[in-house]
């Protein structure tokens, strides 16, 4: 009756827990408690209804090892003394009181025995049935444990942080004011890989235009000065399609499109855009 009962037990918990979710607010149920206290409350009897059946099994257990132990039965089965630890814990019993677990059906003559699941087996199968409820009332109703989405936000507060940090201790040191043309490879290179991840698809691979205007020219829209493409690319032009960039890079990054932009002047690459705005023969410095 019990291998029944336990299966429909746990069933009827869950269908419960299930529809419980998809109910309206507990507090429309119970108005004195909040939907987390009501989760909480179930839980709890969830969990009574566990111990109850743990304690019912281990006092089977201790019924079947009493039994086992009983005089008569020892005086009849005297290897039941000689028993390893292991088979005690087990519950296994030796073979020549095997006939006593045979069950009474049969089917074309062979014989079923009564084996119940290895006691260490059901202990941990109820520890996984605790475990489980204390995991969903610690990570999902109280809310102490971390699941995944709070360790991602988690980590992109640290991550916002830290570069606030940097912003100001290095990055903020450049503004429109005093921004200049780096020369040094690696500043060009890094440039070179934002230019190529964010700028292409308006500006070309190769500073051409497309949907922006050319930049390897001498005529600009808003200024050719290092300081008025610091500005436009900082801020943007949204009225033109041009958006802030000052949110995803940060001032060293535009520095450096800046300084590989000045790499491009001159280059005259094919189907180059026709020229825009007005001429500035100065070089970007």
């Amino acid at each position: 009756m019990k291998k029944i009962i336990i299966p429909i037990l746990i069933v009827l918990s869950n269908q419960s827990y299930g529809a419980l979710l998809q109910a309206q607010p507990a507090k429309d149920v119970i108005p004195d408690l909040t939907a987390s206290e009501f989760l909480v409350l179930c839980l709890t009897i969830l969990a009574c209804i566990i111990l109850v059946i743990i304690t019912l099994s281990l006092k089977g257990q201790v019924d079947l090892i009493v039994k086992a132990l009983n005089k008569d039965e020892v005086k009849e089965f005297p290897e039941m003394q000689s028993r390893s630890i292991w088979q005690k814990l087990g519950s296994l019993k030796p073979l020549s009181m095997e006939h006593l677990q045979v069950m009474e059906h049969k089917y074309d003559g062979i014989a079923e025995l009564d084996n119940p699941t290895p006691p260490w087996f059901m202990y941990l199968f109820y520890s996984t049935i605790v475990f489980a409820v204390v995991y969903m009332a610690g990570y999902h109703i109280v809310g102490n444990g971390q699941i995944m989405t709070q360790e991602y936000n988690e980590e992109l507060a640290i991550a916002e942080t830290e570069r606030e940090a940097y912003m100001k201790k290095f990055a903020n040191s450049v503004n429109e004011n005093n921004v200049t043309v780096l020369k040094d490879a690696k500043s060009i290179e890094d440039g070179q890989k934002i230019y190529l991840q964010n700028c292409l698809a308006c500006h070309g691979d190769k500073g051409q235009g497309g949907v922006g205007p050319n930049i390897t020219d001498e005529f600009w829209l808003h200024g050719g000065s290092t300081k008025n493409i610091f500005h436009t690319i900082t801020e943007g032009v949204p009225e033109k399609g041009m958006i802030s960039w000052k949110k995803t890079l940060n001032p060293i990054q535009i520095q450096h499109v800046v300084s590989f932009m000045a790499t491009l002047q001159g280059t005259k690459p094919a189907n180059g855009k026709e020229p825009q705005g007005e001429k500035y023969t100065e070089a970007i410095q």
